[in-house]
């Protein structure tokens, strides 16, 4: 018996089987059907009829568009598609459900949510980055998030599956101990499966008046909850005591796991990272350490129950939660095959800790940081953990010296006076009245799109922004004794819940648009309509008032009539806990007169790093300005939002910037080998699929972000036949 002959098909299946890819007969299909490629969400793909030698000669294939685009409201598709015996699922701008035929793009039905719960669905409060699949013999099902409700549809013909919650969806408020019925609750990154348990985890409100961000897990056939873990602990469960406040589990909200979740199906452990405890930036309400707020943490998969955690920053100040999924890997140390858990950070540190206890891979030291100069009431946590290795994937101080270089004398003049006037030079500075840099900014290094894991190599690949943002506190305005008109109350309430995405000036910034002159754009009905149900990242103000909503379309659209009206004042009495005498100005990033970046390049970087030494192997830019390079100006990179793939025919696939392309990488060198416009830019993770022996890449075009165009396609590309 030829022995090797016997034993290799026998590894395939393994291999397949491992990484959750379908593997059928030679010239059959090898699916996508996990949102990150596979439950350890590692992106990588086993297949290599694409790779080095031929991807130049790949060509678009299909290219289809759902019609739903929303131009005026930048809509996005942020969704990595799945892809299951042949078929394409993935959503829309508007959060419709769709089923491709993944071989040419044709449509086999679409979902609709709008008609199943008309006047009731807020279809476009979120973003949606993936779908979850799961059968049973002939039972198929896809389960996704649209606004605030969970979806179960059956995979074949696209109708909802009448058995499952309330006949076919549940409201996500349900089962979640609510100060207010109203607070928002969805979310973005799918769930996942173990056995017949669907296991989600939510996006919450980012102020004072957040939702508690409980973890859950359902009954896949009927929607019946399992368990619920309470990321901010009750009486009695583990990390109650380490609160100096033991009420704080009845008035704050968030700690949600937000960015996704991966699976050891085999030792039946979930591990998924957790959010800061609203409000950001003061927490003078949340003293302590924050358990089990930006943490790593590891759950029995089928009971709900704490394995171990891992807490990344302690009190966090800074919205420095780790945005996206942790990737199971393995790694070699001294000889010995480790399994672990990679966990990549905001603020470009990556976090490896032994899958099965949590303990660091590489030493992680408690490190002094600043403390002094708090806003009273503010007791900032003295130290915060710092690995030794990996090495950072993205820049952590800026001083005068990094000044992009690539400006006018009269906008580098400009910025030097600024500068005299702000802290730098401090990963975890102290928020306070006087402006701070925050390098890397406040979205990232790394963001939701995630990393990719070479399991062959050792090898992880992600890619990093590296654009600062700027941080000013300031004192929040409180609700007078005396009486106010519309105009007064609509710019307190407008203080309270919308300046850290728009600004003290309205201006947006970052990811948020401008508000100055919406009265062009918008009737005050519309905004209304914005303001009570939301519409993709900005979440619905139910808790707020008819009257409070109408005093803040008031202030923003310098309605004088309205603006005289006289306010009503609430004699509910305040409650403390929402009462935060100190918030953020907003998101704004650290950019010169010419609107570029204050930092000299690279802006968006591609990363490679050697996980068993902790190194970085090579760093490319991402993405290219084209102002810049009109005037011949290198490669600077840019933002980026949406993640890498990659494949055993040694490529990185990745979309992700603004410039509106996709490209291959070398994954042993970085060398670009492939690129292509695509109709809209693709803020999304690729997939790569084989359907009747042929392999696909495809990336949701969706724009939207970085004020680049919105788009409803997906694209797809394959070698020519």
């Amino acid at each position: 018996m030829n022995f090797s002959k016997k034993i290799i098909p026998v590894l395939l299946l393994f291999a397949a089987l491992f990484y959750g890819y379908t593997v059928k007969k030679p010239g059959g299909n090898v699916d996508w059907r996990i949102a990150g490629g596979s439950k350890q969400s590692n992106h990588y793909s086993a297949l290599k009829q694409i790779n080095t030698h031929n991807v130049k000669q790949l060509q678009q294939v299909w290219e289809y568009h759902s019609n739903d685009a929303d131009l005026q409201g930048s809509s996005q598709i942020q969704c990595n598609p799945i892809i299951v015996n042949g078929v394409l699922y993935g959503t829309t701008p508007h959060l419709r459900l769709v089923a491709l035929d993944a071989a040419t793009g044709e449509q086999k039905w679409m979902f609709n949510p709008e008609l199943y719960l008309a006047g009731r669905m807020s279809y476009g409060v979120n973003n949606n980055r993936g779908v979850t699949y799961w059968e049973a013999g002939n039972d198929k099902r896809i389960l996704y998030c649209a606004g605030s409700n969970l979806y179960e549809v059956n995979a074949l013909t696209g109708e909802p599956e009448k058995d499952f919650g309330n006949g076919g969806w549940i409201d996500l408020h349900d089962n979640l101990e609510l100060k207010n019925k109203n607070w928002y609750v969805g979310a973005t990154s799918p769930g996942i499966m173990y056995k017949d348990i669907y296991i989600l985890g939510s996006r919450v409100n980012e102020s004072a008046e957040a939702a508690p961000g409980s973890v859950r897990a359902f009954d896949v056939r009927t929607g019946k909850l399992r368990w619920i873990f309470h990321t901010i602990p009750h009486p009695g469960e583990a990390g109650y005591n380490t609160w100096p406040d033991k009420d704080a589990w009845m008035h704050l909200g968030a700690a949600n796991s937000w960015g996704g979740m991966s699976l050891d199906e085999q030792r039946g452990m979930l591990f998924m990272p957790t959010g800061s405890i609203s409000p950001d930036f003061w927490g003078g309400k949340r003293k302590g350490k924050d358990l089990f707020a930006n943490c790593v943490i590891a759950l029995d998969a089928a009971t709900g129950k704490m394995k171990w955690y891992y807490q990344v920053v302690h009190h966090d100040l800074w919205d420095r939660d780790p945005p996206t999924t942790p990737v199971l890997v393995t790694v070699t140390r001294n000889g010995h095959k480790i399994d672990a858990v990679s966990q990549a950070t905001k603020f470009g540190y990556l976090y490896v800790l032994n899958r099965v206890t949590g303990k660091p891979i590489f030493p992680i030291h408690e490190t002094p940081v600043p403390t002094e100069n708090a806003l009273p009431g503010e007791e900032v946590w003295p130290t915060q953990p710092i690995p030794t290795l990996p090495q950072p994937y993205a820049r952590q101080t800026f001083s005068e010296n990094d000044i992009n270089p690539y400006i006018s004398a009269e906008s580098k003049a400009e910025l030097l006076g600024r500068i005299k006037t702000y802290r730098y030079g401090q990963l975890f500075f102290v928020p306070g009245k006087q402006t701070a840099v925050a390098v890397p900014g406040f979205e990232g290094g790394a963001e939701w799109g995630g990393s990719g894991f070479d399991p062959q190599t050792g090898i992880l690949y992600i890619n990093a922004n590296e654009i600062p943002y700027i941080s000013t506190m300031t004192e929040a305005r409180r609700r007078p004794a005396g009486e106010e008109n519309f105009a007064a109350a609509g710019a307190r309430l407008f203080a309270r819940n919308c300046i850290s995405c728009h600004g003290q000036d309205r201006k947006g910034s970052g990811s948020y648009p401008s508000l100055i002159d919406i009265e062009k754009k918008y009737t005050s009905a519309q905004i209304l309509d914005l303001l009570e149900n939301g519409r993709r990242m900005m979440p619905p103000f139910k808790q707020l008032s008819t009257q409070d909503r109408e005093a803040i379309v008031a202030y923003i659209t310098s309605d004088q009539t309205a603006g005289a009206q006289k306010y009503i004042a609430d004699k509910t009495p305040d409650d403390p806990y929402l009462e935060i005498p100190y918030q953020q100005a907003g998101f704004k990033k650290f950019e010169t007169l010419e609107g570029l970046p204050a930092i000299s390049p690279p802006w968006g970087t591609l990363n490679a790093i050697n996980l068993s030494t902790g190194k970085i192997m090579w760093k490319v830019p991402l993405g290219e300005e084209k102002s810049l390079m009109d005037k011949g100006l290198p490669i600077t990179g840019t933002q980026n939002f949406g993640g890498p793939v990659v494949t055993a025919g040694g490529l990185i696939f990745i979309a992700a910037t603004k410039d509106e392309k996709i490209r291959a990488f070398d994954k042993r060198t970085g060398k670009e080998l492939w690129e292509a416009k695509l109709p809209f830019a693709g803020y999304a993770t690729p997939s790569t699929y084989q359907v009747n022996g042929r392999q696909y890449l495809v990336v949701a075009c969706g724009g939207g972000k970085l004020n680049s165009k919105s788009g409803d396609a997906y694209v797809a590309f394959a070698l020519p036949k």
